[in-house]
């Protein structure tokens, strides 16, 4: 595949606004990351009333919740730009945390979805009804809207499907794509379908499955998974992943292969990794890489987490609900 041009930015925040883990007592760390709550200096805890406290009040907290949802603010000759990548899990949660954390969802100049599972998703809902009728553009592969499913030895889970119709019918403008396509003037990369090369990431189990012909079938691919890429200037390629089931080693390289940069300065989101050979795999593989910091966040085991901490030591940050990395 011949390179494209990305244009580069002076600099990128991204902001996790929803993840499976909210922590309070987090501190910042230096400049790269800067946290919500006691021991970071993003924003203050809002107070709420509480009548069963001894002077009526409480303070208030980020929600957690298994999804993911961050805000991308690159930065170029002094103009800052928003946009938001993926939704979180239900009506509620990510406009919650959006107000508490003091942003306001009609500064958005666009919505890119990593794929179509509910748990990236439904949280457009709160979004939709907080902003009324809107032309903001929603970026998304075609397989965005598959019909999928989890099958248990018991019982089958159908998962909630968007719903192109309801979406389109508050006005939100989708663009479907499979390639490689920019948005804020070449300054921010969406992947597409990102091709599959590693021999140990190998997506889904047989269980997931999607409808397709009047039948389910295995769906272990997942193609409508894809990423978003920013390139800092002298420093390199940041990668933002939703919850990675292209393969985090893959989406790297396809990164690096379609834009032509070598150097990799930072891969953040959902890696989905649960267990197995291909955590220690992975790990060597990113560490070849030689990325500046790693953030697993989102469908990363606790087994997968510890790996990543003790294979990239000095690189790894953890993440939490509220963390701005300033990159």
């Amino acid at each position: 595949m011949q390179s494209i041009s990305l244009r580069e930015v002076d600099g990128v925040h991204v902001t996790t606004l929803m993840d499976n883990s909210s922590d309070v007592l987090l501190p910042d760390e230096g400049g790269l990351v800067r946290r919500w709550g006691l021991n970071g200096t993003a924003g203050p805890l809002p107070v709420i009333p509480d009548g069963m406290a001894v002077d009526g009040h409480s303070v208030d907290f980020l929600r957690a919740e298994h999804g993911f949802s961050a805000l991308v603010e690159p930065t170029v000759d002094g103009r800052t730009r928003r946009v938001l990548f993926d939704a979180g899990i239900t009506p509620d949660g990510l406009i919650g945390n959006l107000d508490r954390l003091g942003i306001a969802p009609d500064t958005f100049e666009a919505v890119v979805f990593s794929h179509g599972h509910f748990d990236h998703v439904m949280g457009i809902d709160g979004i939709a009804r907080r902003l009324g009728r809107t032309n903001m553009p929603v970026l998304v592969h075609p397989d965005f809207w598959t019909k999928r499913r989890l099958v248990g030895p018991d019982a089958a889970f159908e998962l909630p499907t968007p719903s192109r119709q309801a979406m389109e019918g508050v006005g939100f403008v989708i663009i479907e794509d499979r390639q490689p396509s920019f948005m804020l003037d070449g300054q921010l990369l969406i992947t597409g379908e990102v091709d599959r090369t590693t021999d140990f990431e190998l997506g889904m189990p047989a269980a997931h499955q999607k409808w397709q012909d009047g039948g389910w079938h295995p769906d272990q691919a997942v193609h409508d998974d894809q990423a978003v890429v920013l390139h800092v200037r002298d420093k390199g390629l940041v990668v933002l992943t939703g919850c990675g089931h292209s393969g985090i080693v893959n989406i790297v390289r396809h990164a690096k292969r379609i834009t032509g940069v070598d150097q990799v300065y930072a891969v953040l989101g959902g890696f989905h990794l649960r267990e197995g050979d291909i955590i220690p795999k992975t790990v060597t593989a990113l560490a070849a890489e030689n990325p500046a910091v790693v953030v697993p966040a989102h469908c990363t085991s606790w087994k997968a987490q510890q790996a990543l901490a003790a294979g990239l030591p000095g690189v790894f940050r953890p993440n939490a609900v509220g963390s701005c990395f300033q990159l």
